[in-house]
């Protein structure tokens, strides 16, 4: 009698996942609301985490969004992220935190109710200011539990950027998994004192940042390249798997710098060229005039490069920020990598939850 082959060991099943006063057992979703204060009323206001921890082992991945308010955009793409990974495929953890400042959140508002920026406030302290706390318990709560992360942005009021991923000098997992991403643009940006992005490499965790957008407004196309762009990092991490996720994206256009395009008198301001758009230095992008009369300026682009946002309100004063463009490299051939990128990102229908491995 010949001995049969021993059955493949089964891939070990991780131990639950602590957080606050409780846990997540692998294969499973958990629901916190941590404490932050109370209002002026008595309210208490908590900061809202999800986490979907896997049947398998694998890395922790933080995605965070509205650390100022009124970006809303990554709200509603964790909202859809969350419904599309399923702990009982997934390897690793998934940590969700859909709304950072949830005071600027309901009141529609960039800042705190101090008027602090809380990107501007880690490493934050547990006697500080408002702001200061609530980024003392990101940083612990989150950042430190996490082997990457990433954070959701959009512009502010009145500008919109094109989707793109900035990543900071120097973090070569980061770059990697930038290009994963697949949006139309990385940006290599140095490192702000006291931001989300700084005290997280001081952690020892590299992320990337996600512009796109416009603040208090949502776009499909940023929608759904966010949703798709986190799901490609995830399949790079190893913590799910798709066919579909897998197949690379066309290279992004890539920059180490990047600079706004001013209005050089006040008056109304007429677009030429928008995100997304490839510029030459010297192009006309916008004229200024006067509501009143014939009299109007062209504003030309400074570089060869992308627009990666703009104004949108039409009316401006003198010195107001009008169109970011971003020097490119291999400036021949980024507009053709742009429209392969946007013509994937369109055709891409989102994935059901059963694509997912």
């Amino acid at each position: 009698m010949t001995d049969r082959p021993a059955p493949a060991q089964a891939a070990k099943r991780p131990p639950p996942f602590p957080f606050a006063d409780g846990s997540v057992p692998a294969g499973s979703r958990g629901a916190f609301d941590l404490p932050i204060s109370r209002v002026s009323s008595g309210n208490e206001v908590s900061l809202p985490v999800r986490i979907v921890h896997g049947a398998k082992p694998g890395p922790v991945l933080f995605v965070s969004a509205a650390i100022h308010g009124n970006e809303v955009t990554g709200v509603e793409i964790v909202r859809r992220l969350l419904k599309k990974v399923s702990p009982k495929t997934l390897s690793g953890t998934l940590l969700c935190v859909p709304i950072v400042n949830v005071y600027g959140f309901v009141g529609n508002s960039r800042y705190l109710p101090d008027r602090r920026d809380l990107n501007r406030s880690f490493p934050g302290s547990p006697a500080g200011s408002l702001a200061s706390q609530l980024a003392y318990l990101f940083r612990t709560e989150i950042i430190e539990r996490a082997d990457f992360g990433i954070d959701l942005h959009s512009a502010a009021i009145h500008r919109m950027n094109l989707p793109q991923i900035r990543i900071s000098p120097d973090c070569p997992k980061a770059e990697e998994l930038a290009f994963a991403f697949g949006a139309p643009a990385v940006i290599t940006s140095s490192l702000r004192e006291k931001s989300l992005r700084q005290v997280a490499l001081d952690a020892g965790v590299e992320m990337l940042l996600y512009e796109a957008g416009e603040g208090l407004r949502f776009d499909d196309f940023s929608i759904r390249t966010g949703v798709n762009g986190i799901m490609r990092v995830m399949c790079a991490m190893g913590m799910i798997h798709s066919k579909r996720l897998e197949k690379p994206m066309p290279a992004p256009a890539r920059s180490t710098r990047s600079t706004w395009v001013r209005a050089p008198r006040g008056g109304v301001c007429v677009l030429t060229a928008h995100a997304g758009a490839i510029v030459s230095e010297g192009q006309a992008l916008a004229k200024v005039g006067d509501p009143t009369g014939d009299e109007e300026e062209i504003v030309r682009s400074p570089i060869d490069g992308i627009i990666i946002g703009h104004a949108t309100l039409p009316i401006v004063n003198q010195g107001d920020a009008l169109i970011h463009v971003a020097e490119v490299k291999r400036f021949d051939t980024v507009a053709d990598r742009v429209d392969e990128i946007t013509d994937a990102i369109l055709s891409d229908v989102m994935l059901d939850e059963d694509e997912v491995l």
